[in-house]
């Protein structure tokens, strides 16, 4: 069963919903976009297919939406936050003996992409990563994934309006989820279900950390 967790931050209290793994291998930090919360459909897929595998999983929730608020504030509030809540995530490494990998959806995806490397992140999961704004590609933000400096999967829908996986940099570790938007929902009409658009996220990003990412004996 999950465990919830507040954590004071300079901008209000976060919230922390943990998925434990039985036998921990490693720890993700999930955080939710702009538009939404956890209950978001990819991040709830990841919370309950990658425990399991030994990935414990703690969906982060900002302060403006614990409190209620209804806009997300600007960049710097929330990578203040995200950096203030990290200790409380690192508590969970067994001392630092499990790799931790900062990730989100959208906004919380360039949280991750910007703070990742100041905080001593294993690995940065990009999900829905934003690259521009819908219709506005001369506007990349491309130079948040590249600065990044880590490994960094990202996983997009193949009718994301904010990025589509062929406008990506060369180079970038990407897995396309078929028919998926920007909240990876397909339409009836798509060639796969909307749990089959799920799997294919789910299974991506667990080949990704089993192959790639470091883990504890």
């Amino acid at each position: 069963m999950p465990a919830r967790e507040t954590v004071a931050t300079p901008t209000g209290d976060a919230r922390l919903t943990w998925y434990p793994a039985d036998r921990p291998r490693r720890v993700l930090a999930l955080g939710h976009g702009a538009g939404g919360g956890i209950e978001a459909r990819d991040l709830r897929a990841l919370a309950e297919a990658l425990p399991p595998h030994g990935t414990t999983v703690a969906l982060v929730e900002q302060p403006w939406r614990v409190a209620g608020k209804k806009v997300a504030p600007a960049p710097k509030t929330l990578d203040a936050a995200w950096t203030a809540l990290w200790p409380a995530l690192e508590a969970r490494t067994e001392g630092g003996e499990l790799p931790l990998v900062a990730g989100g959806r959208s906004a919380g995806a360039r949280v991750a992409c910007r703070t990742a490397g100041a905080l001593g992140a294993a690995a940065v999961l990009a999900l829905s990563f934003p690259l521009h704004p819908p219709g506005r590609p001369e506007k990349s933000r491309a130079g948040e994934l590249t600065d990044a400096g880590l490994p960094t999967l990202v996983v997009q829908g193949e009718r994301d309006p904010f990025g589509r996986p062929a406008e990506f940099p060369a180079g970038t570790r990407l897995a396309a989820v078929p028919g998926g938007d920007h909240g990876f929902a397909v339409p009836k009409t798509a060639a796969v279900s909307q749990d089959e658009a799920l799997r294919t996220l789910t299974e991506a990003v667990q080949s990704w950390i089993a192959a790639g990412m470091p883990a504890a004996p």
